[in-house]
């Protein structure tokens, strides 16, 4: 059963609160079989939807023999807990035994185990959970518990459940303090391996929300085979691949995890490996399912991501998505509106892909020069190099020398400026106007 409140500066689609929960916990594996709404100012403290409004969850619950509430809400333990024996109480089924009470974190980081793959994935996904799990262990163990008849507080009191939950949490810390050592290991080599890549080429990263087609697109672009599938977090691991886009033109292209509204504090810091190619790219290709019926709030919800994990304002690339189908084609007129410079495509039929190629080619162009090279005919690496990485429309070779005309990334050039075996002759922006 899903349980929203929704409060003044909700983050939820007011036309249907519930509708992400519900293809959250479907995703899970669960079967919705009922709803409850509650609109309050400000939440309460114990239960955070009042004590009434968890009996009528709870009398609900019985009703449609629901076993688990899931809050689309993130809640305290002491709440998770309040709420859990009123209604385990109502329901007449021991505490513990009887229907559990989930938040909408702790239902992500359920799916975002089931989804891990890689060896990375499962670590930051392990971070995160125990971050989330460390202050419920209270509440965990709260079955052992005991106190002795009449005693006061402490010598002699002390029972199992609290030497238990002692040793967990020293079990907890110590796991934590390893995952961040092993995660920040992985962080540190992966920025300096993608810092030394975006000096060698020009970037591109794809970014949007989960299940808005990015996979798909990035299969279309690469032929790189990536998972794609109907479902929330269908991957969750950043694949980076060669993306052509003209004869002599290349540049990198990045699938990343799907983003998705309020998505747990703990999954943003334990995945910001996963998205440094998006903090780092030279341009972000924005994925929205333009047909989607909470596809405003998704596109809000993806920029809030970016600008917590520092890559707001990056150049981006708007991409009005599966304009194929009957509600993307409705919904398009009013995006094309408000951003008419969005190019609309259907990742999977593949219709507006070459107008992004030229769109993307655009970008490069502008971060790209004209230039004039010297350099000697004998020099195979040097040459294989250039012609890798520069598109060559001339060759004149005068005295065991050879002159190239070419068009190449400002990286390119300056990586080239810093060998003594090549000599740039001239340098013409990517628009015509001379470097400053």
């Amino acid at each position: 059963m899903l349980v929203g409140v929704i409060l003044p500066h909700s983050t939820a689609d007011l036309r249907d609160p519930l509708g992400e929960l519900a293809s959250l916990a479907k995703t899970a594996g669960a079967k919705v079989v009922g709803q409850l709404l509650q609109r309050r100012q400000k939440i309460d403290a114990g239960t955070y939807i009042g004590s009434g409004k968890a009996i009528e969850a709870a009398q609900l619950a019985r009703k449609e023999k629901a076993d688990v509430i899931i809050f689309d809400n993130d809640l305290s333990p002491g709440q998770i807990g309040g709420l859990e024996k009123i209604v385990n109480e109502e329901v007449g089924s021991p505490r513990g035994e009887g229907i559990k009470v989930l938040d909408r974190s702790e239902l992500i980081l359920d799916i975002f185990a089931t989804r891990a793959q890689t060896h990375e994935a499962k670590l930051q996904v392990e971070l995160a959970q125990m971050q989330y799990t460390y202050p419920r262990l209270t509440r965990m163990w709260g079955h052992l518990e005991r106190i002795a008849g009449g005693a006061p507080p402490g010598i002699g009191t002390r029972g199992p459940g609290e030497q238990q939950l002692e040793i967990d949490r020293r079990l907890v810390r110590k796991r934590i303090s390893m995952l961040k050592e092993q995660i920040e290991h992985i962080q540190s080599r992966k920025s300096r391996m993608v810092e030394q890549r975006n000096l060698e080429h020009f970037t591109v990263c794809i970014v949007g929300y989960t299940n808005a087609g990015k996979s798909t697109l990035f299969n279309a672009l690469t032929a790189a085979g990536a998972y794609a599938d109907d479902k929330l977090f269908a991957t969750l691991d950043t694949k980076t691949r060669a993306w052509k886009i003209e004869r002599g033109t290349g540049v990198l292209l990045s699938d990343t995890v799907g983003f998705v509204r309020d998505l747990p504090h703990n999954l943003v810091a334990s995945f910001r490996a996963t998205l440094e190619e998006a903090v780092h790219a030279d341009l972000l290709l924005h994925v929205l399912d333009v047909g989607h019926p909470h596809a405003e709030q998704q596109f809000k919800s993806v920029h809030e991501v970016l600008g917590e994990i520092g890559a707001a304002g990056k150049p981006e690339i708007l991409l009005l998505n599966k304009i194929d189908t009957e509600s993307g084609e409705a919904a398009f007129p009013f995006w094309r509106t408000l951003y008419p410079q969005a190019i609309p495509i259907s990742a999977r039929s593949g219709v507006g892909l070459s107008t992004l190629v030229e769109a993307v080619f655009g970008h490069v162009r502008g971060e790209q020069v004209d230039v004039t090279l010297e350099t000697g005919v004998a020099n195979g690496r040097l040459l294989s190099f250039i012609e890798t990485h520069a598109r060559i429309h001339d060759r004149q070779f005068v005295d065991g020398k050879v002159v190239l005309k070419a068009v190449m990334g400002k990286r390119t050039l300056a990586e080239l400026s810093r060998n003594g075996e090549v000599e740039v002759k001239t340098v013409v922006c990517g628009m015509g106007v001379p470097p400053m």
